[in-house]
């Protein structure tokens, strides 16, 4: 079914959105699902043509089928699970909130811990997570999660602050990379790698880094500001293959970037949402997690792959 409420579905700043296809494609968000307390971490899975997501307060993870329509319980009892993506083996990576923990579903079924600690000390809360091609997991960890019971269980940070990390894809090393947030969020490579893109939820802001080849980062530099917009804040991050940023930016619907950063459009969507994923056969299919539901439209634009250049888990096993 397809909402009929608040103004249309596309609204454009910038004649970039419009010649950029941006507006190609359905003029209507499809609801998939509603019944969540807050819907967050979509993420597609090709190989079963499935839609996995996290309910954090209800403390569960739903399945959604493309070919039918169904949506049954993935995981329950999840550890207040928020972000989720795939790495090079089309395993699935999750930020446990709850459980303070970064994992991995292998394809068995079984649950790998990535990161848990840095320098022995407890993580906050992990939140999103990029995989980057050479396989290492970069993940944000704001304390979204230990500040009440809502999403999570309320704690007192052990690291006293909100920061980036690395997972080693040899080592497991767990290493801070970025240290400059008030609460990290969304993340998300550029299409060469070059450059790491994070959303600072209470700073009102996206950032963007320069990746060095030994995995570090540089200084950083503000790449969009919500601040002439009051109700945005920015949340997860995706790129198409035009090179524009597409951002989840909570009571002002998903904004567009242009590469240069200026915001160019975005959709109107009625609920906060939280969440953002390409899927479908062809990458063009937007799923958007918002507040009670999940969301789903098809476009002109085409989103690039969540692991990275080059590569396309196609054949790879999904998690059971």
């Amino acid at each position: 079914m397809t909402t009929d409420e608040g103004p249309g579905l596309y609204e454009m700043f910038d004649d970039r959105f419009r010649t950029g296809r941006c507006m190609n494609g359905d003029d209507a968000l499809e609801v998939l699902y509603t019944g969540c307390r807050w819907a967050e971490g979509p993420i597609y899975l090709p190989a079963w043509r499935q839609l996995i997501w996290s309910d954090i307060p209800n403390d569960r993870m739903l399945r959604w089928d493309e070919e039918t329509g169904a949506v049954s319980v993935f995981r329950r009892s999840a550890g207040h699970t928020n972000g989720n993506t795939l790495d090079r083996q089309g395993r699935l990576i999750t930020c446990e909130q709850g459980n303070r923990r970064v994992t991995r579903t292998e394809h068995d079924g079984t649950v790998t811990v990535l990161a848990d600690r840095w320098n022995g000390r407890r993580l906050n809360s992990p939140n999103d997570a990029a995989v980057k091609s050479d396989g290492s997991i970069w993940f944000s960890d704001p304390d979204f999660g230990i500040t009440s019971d809502y999403e999570g269980y309320r704690a007192e940070s052990e690291i006293g602050s909100n920061n980036v990390y690395r997972v080693d894809p040899v080592t497991g090393e767990v290493r801070l990379v970025a240290d400059c947030f008030a609460a990290p969020n969304g993340l998300v490579f550029s299409q060469d790698e070059r450059r790491l893109y994070v959303s600072d939820t209470r700073a009102g802001h996206i950032r963007v880094f320069d990746v060095r080849e030994d995995g570090t980062l540089s200084e950083g530099r503000v790449f969009a500001d919500a601040s002439a917009r009051e109700k945005a804040r920015f949340d997860n991050l995706r790129f198409d293959d035009g090179g524009r940023l597409w951002a989840a930016a909570m009571n002002d619907g998903v904004h567009c970037y242009d590469p240069d950063g200026t915001l160019i459009g975005r959709l109107h969507v009625p609920e906060a949402v939280a969440n953002i994923s390409w899927g479908g056969a062809k990458r063009n299919r937007l799923f958007i997690t918002a507040e009670t539901s999940l969301y789903s439209v098809v476009m002109g634009a085409t989103g690039t792959h969540p692991t990275g250049p080059g590569h396309r888990p196609w054949q790879a096993a999904a998690p059971r």
